[in-house]
This record gives structure tokens, sequence and C-alpha cells, in this order.
């Protein structure tokens, strides 16, 4: 399953999917939250729906998640608090936004327009309740994949998780100039994604992408 980020939609993934499909997965893109504005634990919920739609349709026990921003941050919701943790086996987030931002634009965001930009914002009474205790709960298997050039999860490090594979792009591509968008058209964080989607757990911390 593919979540976009926030003032995103499901065509985000015309880059990642194909190669996703080319490797025999069967992909799945969810549209919510307006956008992705939308108060974050409703979008989770529907998150749950389309969860539920999609393991019904298919018959598989449980799905795969690949999030970004936003998208690999939500989804923490559902496995938390709306009995995801017996429905998802990896979560797979790209620069995703788990402990917000420290831009100052987020917090001063009008909640009416974009619930979801104030409840990114670091420190929010949304992520301090989201984040209390285990950050990575249930037998999920949870893989962060961050680059250093993120301006919009700042910084670049509040996207990291305890319990988590947490890959920072340049440690082994240092060349890799990805920023929070264009990680979306990365080659190298598509093999970090196929390397935690093809092995039991998450992504290995001693795998080497083809840097590209």
């Amino acid at each position: 399953m593919l979540v976009h980020g926030t003032f995103g939609d499901s065509t985000n993934w015309s880059y990642i999917k194909p190669q996703l499909e080319a490797k025999g997965y069967r992909t799945f893109a969810i549209d919510y939250g307006r956008g992705g504005t939308g108060d974050i634990r409703e979008s989770a919920r529907q998150l749950a729906v389309f969860v539920d739609g999609v393991l019904a349709r298919t018959g598989a026990a449980k799905v795969d998640i690949v999030g970004h921003s936003q998208g690999g941050m939500m989804p923490r919701y559902f496995i938390k608090n709306l009995g995801g943790a017996t429905k998802v086996d990896d979560l797979v987030g790209l620069s995703s936004s788990n402990h917000g931002t420290d831009t100052p634009l987020a917090a001063a965001s009008d909640e009416r327009l974009c619930a979801a930009c104030r409840q990114q914002a670091r420190g929010s009474e949304f992520l301090t309740s989201l984040n209390a205790g285990d950050e990575t709960p249930g037998d999920v298997d949870y893989t962060v994949v961050q680059t250093r050039y993120d301006e919009v999860v700042t910084p670049y490090t509040s996207a990291f998780l305890d319990g988590a594979t947490n890959v920072l792009l340049q440690d082994k591509c240092p060349r890799d100039i990805s920023e929070h968008l264009t990680i979306m058209v990365d080659q190298n964080a598509v093999q970090w994604i196929q390397n935690a989607l093809g092995r039991p757990g998450p992504a290995d911390p001693g795998f080497t992408p083809r840097c590209v």
C-alpha cells in the first residue's frame, strides 16, 4: 500500500509504483484527508477502512505500507490505536514526519485549512501522544529512509524512530542530494524500499545500494 504525504495524492507514486510492480508486488495507492490536510486521526480511520478493503479483495493476511512524509507517520496511528498492528507486516517511511518539524509555518498554519500541518509541528499534542511509550509497537517491521537534505521534516533526524531500522541515504551514498520531495524519485531510496519488503524483518542496515 502506498500512502502519500501532506498536500499530495495517489499520483505521487508514479516513479516508485511501477518499480514495485515490476518486482511482483501488487500495489494500492490511497487518497485521503483532502490531500492529506485533514485531521490525521480521521485520515488514519480512512486508512483503516482502505486496508480492510485491500485485505478482503486480495485474501492477504497483512499488507505492507510504504509512505512518504505524513504518509509514513500517519499509519503509526492506525497501527497503535486502530488495530493495525495485526494487519501490517512492513511499514517503510520516506522522510516521515514521525517527530514533526520545527519549521514555524507548521505551528502557525490555520487549522481550518490544514489541521495536519499543525499536528505535524514538533511538540504538538498529537505527536506527543503518538510517540509516547513504544514508538514501534506490534509485530510490525519498521524502516525509515531519510535524507540529510530534508527541508520539511526538520531537523532531518526527527524522522527516525526508536526500534526501527533508520537509514540515512548519505551514509551509503554520500553524493545523493535528494530532499523531501525528490526522495520520491530517488533510485537509492527505491533500493532500500525493495530491501525492506524483500526480506523478513525491516531493511538490513548492512545493505549497500548501487549508488546512482
